[in-house]
């Protein structure tokens, strides 16, 4: 019985295969049963149940298998007791199904066709991390909730909400037909990214949620590259991914206060990582396929290089945003881009360009772009209207370090 390795304890183990396979169980699951809740319910039980049993039995020696064997007895109880209906299978093929995978000891991974699902256009697009990150991940909505600034129950209703909806629409859990993979790719990719861009607004690691955040979203990135090898932007967000990673112990100082990358001590960025994106990076170029992911990627690579030869790739950085900028027309890219412009050409150019996005409705209450506009006017002297762009970055900024440094900016521009 006991599949336990040396020094690893029942519980332990438990907890090893909740983060490795749990979404590939779940996923199995609820392919079969086409009830993504109900999946989730009967492998919460397994789990349950293995903390309960192991500890006093013995590891068994197909983990997985012990757990989808529980999970489908637990399956059938509930369904059976609140007469559920089962997709277009009835419960005894369904049953059979599982069983014949447990048997071969062969599950299949259908994690990917759970993403699919989870980011499925007909499902509300401020919902698809977060039913991503549960899903796959097995996060709880008060973990997610925390994250996303979102209160529990509110959180708990959309995911319930959402996994309803995927049931009484039908949404498939597949991967979908190679002519509609691009575009749903993108909006899994998306999700990810979002679950991501949480996670690191909390760049000091303090908030334990948001930290666990990007570290799950990570995990994702690397799930997607694993299951689709072929796809260059997958490759590209894990590579983006890394890179924003591989520099977070820079991003403050002793005292917590926040540090612009321009500001940042190469030397603090971590090289094991900006390594294993730089590799990534280098894959998908192969494929000759560029994209959003990619171009971003590639961005963020040629700021590391100022750990190489002490500054940023200016030049190339521009040039990349001329790309970001054709291909997603984003006025996020227009603002860095105009930073770019500055280190190359002065602050005067730059706030040409900028001002030529400067009607875009997005960028009202963006805060990178006002601080943006605070520093370039603050650079040729233009203190009044630069103290002003800096009120309303302070304003809008809801980190309280950065909001420091917005306010210690703002003052030197009175000298």
């Amino acid at each position: 019985m006991s599949g336990c390795q040396d020094g690893v304890q029942p519980r332990d183990l438990a907890e090893q295969v909740a983060r490795r396979s749990y979404g590939k169980l779940v996923a199995f699951l609820a392919a079969r049963t086409r009830d993504l809740s109900a999946a989730e319910d009967a492998l919460s039980e397994a789990f349950a149940a293995a903390l309960a049993n192991w500890p006093r039995t013995g590891c068994p020696q197909n983990p997985e298998a012990w757990l989808m064997t529980v999970a489908r007895r637990k399956f059938l109880d509930a369904s059976r007791s609140q007469q559920r209906e089962v997709g277009s299978e009835d419960l005894e093929d369904t049953a059979e199904a599982i069983e014949a995978a447990v048997d071969s000891a062969d599950i299949p991974d259908r994690r990917l066709g759970l993403m699919f699902a989870c980011a499925h256009p007909a499902i509300d697009r401020a919902i698809r991390a977060p039913l991503m990150l549960q899903a796959i991940l097995g996060l709880d909505a008060t973990r997610i909730a925390s994250a996303f600034l979102i209160s529990p129950a509110t959180m708990s209703q959309r995911l319930v909400r959402a996994k309803q909806k995927i049931r009484q629409a039908g949404i498939p859990l597949e991967i979908p037909e190679r002519s509609e993979l691009s575009t749903r790719l993108d909006t899994v990719l998306d999700a990810i990214y979002a679950a991501f861009a949480e996670g690191w607004i909390d760049a000091a690691g303090t908030d334990v949620a948001r930290r666990d955040l990007a570290e799950e979203a990570i995990y994702l990135g690397r799930v997607i590259v694993a299951l689709l090898t072929d796809e260059p932007e997958a490759l590209g967000l894990l590579a983006l991914m890394l890179h924003a990673e591989a520099r977070r112990s820079a991003r403050r100082n002793r005292e917590g206060d926040y540090i612009p990358l321009a500001q940042q001590d190469p030397a603090l960025w971590n090289a094991q990582i900006i390594a294993e994106a730089e590799s990534l990076l280098h894959r998908a170029g192969a494929m000759k396929v560029v994209g959003r992911y990619q171009l971003e990627a590639a961005i963020q690579s040629a700021h590391a290089a100022r750990a190489i030869v002490g500054r940023s790739d200016w030049a190339a950085i521009v040039e990349l945003y001329d790309a970001l900028l054709a291909i997603s027309g984003s006025p996020v890219a227009a603002v860095n881009r105009s930073l770019a412009i500055a280190e190359l050409y002065g602050p005067q150019r730059a706030l040409e360009q900028l001002d030529s996005v400067a009607n875009d409705p997005r960028l009202v209450e963006y805060q990178p772009y006002w601080a943006a506009r605070a520093d370039l006017l603050a650079r040729i002297n233009a203190r009044e209207e630069s103290r002003s762009a800096y009120s309303i970055a302070i304003g809008l900024e809801r980190d309280p370090s950065v909001r420091r440094f917005l306010e210690q900016s703002q003052k030197l521009v009175d000298g």
